[in-house]
């Protein structure tokens, strides 16, 4: 049994392993080339600004085609806020056998720069989602105005902080700042949201896994796929082209055999899209957006948009709405998740903390191995390089892994353990 699960943890310890070596290959080995193609002719890529106009809200606009009034339409309303309590209720009980064994919690940071209104409401929802699974919360808050090296330093202090399991950056992020830098800054074990360049690139990758598929697109797919909405081979519209939601969601549709079709503020059109797709996913951060005109009977919809509207009602000055025109397309679809509700942020919040819990036993490990090896005599400093290759070494991983993982800890006896220092001291020498 002991053997079984050092096998299971070798395999999961490999891919990190790669992942790992592949990251401190970018990092060291090709710099020369990027400065070579720096040099090269630009490349026209999809950072153009995308500009919606936002449409009004009237009378006068067409309505929803193919609708029979003869035949009610009896809409599921996906819940989000059903699946996001079912991760938390594992959640806080993985905090708390992991307090009861090590008498550590996981922690999460959060950097938020400047003071989007939308911004900050995810910010709060965060700090408050991690209160109620007994997740300690961290929050570096700095102005608009700041500068992209004081950002970097924030995320540079949590990346060093042995309590801060995961670092999660708001965007976006002012205009002045290089977003790539910033959360290519983020040590890829921690970067729980999963916007690093190489947990990105991995993902677009056949044949190649993300450390951490970003959460904004697993909460789109959690929801469909928890509704029993079949994906493989359906034709999926994905409005918005942003790092945070469109594009991660449109590769990760892509590894479920959807076929997607994305849209974006120049595409030509874009209700004649949506109008073909089966399920719509709208991130454009436009208020109603997406008329009932937009969609196709029986349509799927997942409603992504947080936009704040001016409310002088409300006790933060605004009220959030959607991308989706929901009273319209309510008479359209077979699904859908509203906005304001939280469904779909309450999913994503959910899954930022079960990565933040799943990482920390794992790093907590990490911590253990190498500690017990400076105590048998080891008095490098973290700076040497041995503890680099410790840090990266398969052999570490893994059992760091079997130690810490919840769900595999097994009893080491001494002599196994002594046969991993070994090892271990044979890397190192190597």
């Amino acid at each position: 049994m002991r053997a079984l699960v050092l096998l299971r943890a070798f395999s999961r310890a490999k891919a990190h392993t790669l992942l790992f070596s592949s990251h401190c290959a970018r990092r060291h080995c090709h710099a020369p080339a990027k400065r070579e193609r720096a040099k090269g002719a630009r490349i026209l890529g999809p950072d153009l600004p995308d500009i919606w106009r936002s449409p009004p809200l009237d009378s006068t606009h067409p309505p929803p085609p193919l609708i029979d009034a003869n035949q009610e339409i009896n809409p599921t309303i996906i819940d989000g806020n059903s699946i996001a309590e079912e991760i938390r209720s594992r959640i806080a009980e993985e905090v708390r056998q992991m307090k009861d064994a090590v008498k550590k919690i996981p922690g999460l940071a959060v950097i938020l720069v400047g003071q989007r209104r939308d911004s900050q409401t995810y910010v709060r929802y965060k700090i408050k989602a991690c209160h109620e699974v007994g997740i300690r919360s961290l929050t570096a808050e700095l102005p608009e105005d700041c500068t992209e090296d004081e950002v970097v330093d924030s995320v540079s202090r949590f990346n060093e902080d042995p309590s801060v399991h995961g670092i999660l950056v708001q965007l976006p992020l002012p205009q002045h700042m290089n977003e790539e830098r910033i959360l290519g800054a983020i040590s890829l074990e921690k970067d729980v949201d999963g916007f690093h360049p190489l947990n990105v690139g991995n993902l677009a990758m056949r044949g190649r896994e993300p450390l951490f598929i970003p959460c904004a697109a697993r909460a789109c797919i959690e929801l469909l796929t928890r509704t029993d909405v079949e994906l493989m081979g359906k034709h999926v519209a994905v409005i918005g082209r942003s790092k945070v939601v469109g594009l991660p969601t449109t590769l990760l549709l892509q590894r479920h055999h959807a076929t997607v079709s994305s849209v974006h503020a120049f595409t030509k059109n874009p209700e004649d899209i949506t109008r073909q797709a089966d399920i719509v996913i709208s991130a454009a951060g436009v208020a109603n957006l997406v008329r009932g005109s937009w969609l196709k009977r029986g349509a799927v919809v997942i409603d992504v948009g947080t936009n704040p509207v001016e409310d002088p009602s409300s006790e933060h000055g605004y009220h959030l709405t959607g991308d989706v025109c929901f009273k319209e397309a309510v008479k359209v679809a077979s699904a859908i998740t509203p906005v304001p509700g939280g469904e779909w942020a309450e999913c994503y919040l959910a899954i930022s903390l079960a990565k933040t819990t799943s990482m920390s036993p794992w790093l907590l490990g990490i911590l253990w191995v190498t500690l017990a090896l400076q105590e048998q005599g080891s008095k490098a400093s973290s700076s040497d390089s041995w503890v680099m290759r410790l840090r990266y070494s398969l052999l570490v991983q893994t059992l760091a892994f079997v130690i810490s993982h919840q769900s595999a800890l097994v009893e080491l006896s001494e002599p196994v353990f002594d046969l991993f220092l070994k090892a271990c001291s044979l890397t190192i020498k190597n």
